[in-house]
């Protein structure tokens, strides 16, 4: 029994900001964001919108390209770093919204490689029979916690959310899933606030994101190479026999090298940090909607998708589409 996608989905905040725009609010230039990191736009939050609320359009889209209502989901997982409060988690809150009931609802954070995480989470409950359709989220509002005068990280980041919904099927689709993680990196990439630590700051001096760009640069690299590779051994599977790799959308300078480390040419893997940045858990997710519905992705198509984030995190997925 495998678990399949059979359906999609994803949704961006209403307001978009291009280069230009971050032009006016720090020193920085559209040619030096573009040439560093690939990103042209990115979507923020307006200030009548939510991360459940993104997460709630995702899934409405995913839900209605599988044809499945309320009534047959019993798993629903959201990957997010910045849920909308402490609890209820961001499952129950996207539960209710549904008007879902009586299943397990459940939120987990892994950063970037959250989506990954909660993908292979669901997928291992639906292969033992502990569920029958499975809602799985990256749903992210990073513009939270991005520090809106520092040009070295808010250039980079983005909102959005992605949804999947699996289901069981006796036709291969997830094949595989890898996870690994090293704390030992920690001091990379991180926000180090928290709920029991006391949150620093007050709103008009909050803690942000820190991240320490060319040694993360160094890691994710390696990282991303070394867990595809795990996801096509452990197949028996060459790079030839991928249709796309859809990789975590950080920058375009990482996605090349992923691709590189790979021996894949750029034309097979889906592409979408030049529209919405980094939106972390959800980038996989919304690369993956973007390049199903774009008519990229086809039924039939084998995927890899992999993501690196905080942590160090870090995934992989091999899926028969």
């Amino acid at each position: 029994m495998f678990s399949r996608i059979v359906g999609t989905g994803s949704h961006l905040p209403s307001r978009c900001v291009s280069n230009a725009d971050l032009e006016k609010m720090v020193d920085t230039s559209d040619e030096w964001i573009r040439t560093r990191t690939g990103i042209k736009t990115r979507y923020l939050l307006g200030d009548d919108e939510s991360n459940l609320d993104l997460a709630e359009g995702a899934v409405r889209n995913a839900m209605e390209m599988a044809g499945v209502g309320p009534d047959e989901v019993d798993l629903i997982i959201v990957g997010t770093t910045t849920p909308e409060q402490v609890f209820p988690n961001m499952g129950c809150l996207l539960q209710q919204r549904l008007d879902i009931h009586d299943c397990p609802a459940f939120s987990l954070e892994a950063a970037c490689t959250g989506f990954v995480y909660a993908l292979s989470v669901a997928d291992m409950f639906i292969k033992t029979g502990g569920a029958k359709c499975a809602v799985v989220v990256g749903s992210e509002t990073l513009s939270s916690i991005v520090d809106w005068t520092d040009r070295q990280t808010c250039v980079l980041f983005g909102d959005g959310a992605g949804a999947v919904v699996l289901k069981p099927s006796e036709e291969p689709g997830i094949l595989s899933t890898h996870l690994s993680a090293d704390g030992k990196y920690g001091d990379l990439l991180y926000v180090s606030s928290g709920v029991s630590k006391g949150f620093e700051g007050s709103e008009s001096n909050r803690d942000y994101v820190q991240m320490r760009g060319n040694d993360v640069f160094k890691v994710a690299v390696r990282t991303l190479g070394k867990i595809a590779q795990i996801a096509l051994d452990h197949n028996d599977m060459s790079t030839d026999e991928l249709t796309w790799l859809v990789p975590h959308q950080a920058n375009i300078r990482i996605i090349q090298a992923a691709a590189k480390k790979l021996s894949m040419p750029m034309e097979k893997v889906i592409q979408t940090v030049q529209d919405h940045g980094n939106t972390s858990a959800a980038s996989v997710p919304l690369a993956l909607d973007t390049g199903v519905r774009d008519g990229r992705i086809k039924r039939g198509d084998t995927l890899l998708l992999e993501a690196f984030g905080g942590g160090f995190t870090w995934g992989s997925a091999l899926i028969k589409y």
